[in-house]
């Protein structure tokens, strides 16, 4: 029973451990529309161009959330994320960094607001 036992923990571990790895290389992220309007055509990518996330429309006051995978990812850069207003208006924006292709932070926030973006990086990534 004891062999068992350790079995069990040992393939727990081993489990645990690969799913970490499949997220090593990897940011989440989320983001909210705090706008009064639609938000279009939304990319989330790295500078590189490597990876990247799109969603067609965010309505006000909701979120999207996802996984960036990076494998592709070899340099430093930074995140882009990029949307249409409704105005037809396009905007990107470079924020935060990460290097060799690896991620710095686990996670990143945005929030769309009528005239601006607010975005927040959090966990250490390395």
């Amino acid at each position: 029973m004891h062999h068992k036992k350790q079995s069990l923990i040992l393939i727990l571990l081993l489990l645990l451990s690969s799913c970490n790895l499949f997220k090593e290389n990897s940011i989440e992220f989320s983001i909210e529309n705090q706008s009064d309007v639609i938000i279009e055509s939304i990319t989330f990518t790295t500078s590189e161009r490597r990876a990247e996330k799109t969603f067609d429309s965010l309505q006000p006051k909701k979120s999207v959330f996802g996984i960036l995978l990076m494998d592709q990812n070899k340099m430093d850069g930074s995140y882009v994320l990029e949307f249409t207003r409704v105005n037809g208006k396009k905007e990107t924006h470079n924020v935060g960094y990460y290097t060799n292709g690896a991620p710095i932070n686990r996670w990143v926030s945005f929030k769309i607001q009528n005239d601006t973006l607010l975005h927040l990086f959090s966990g250490t990534g390395l």
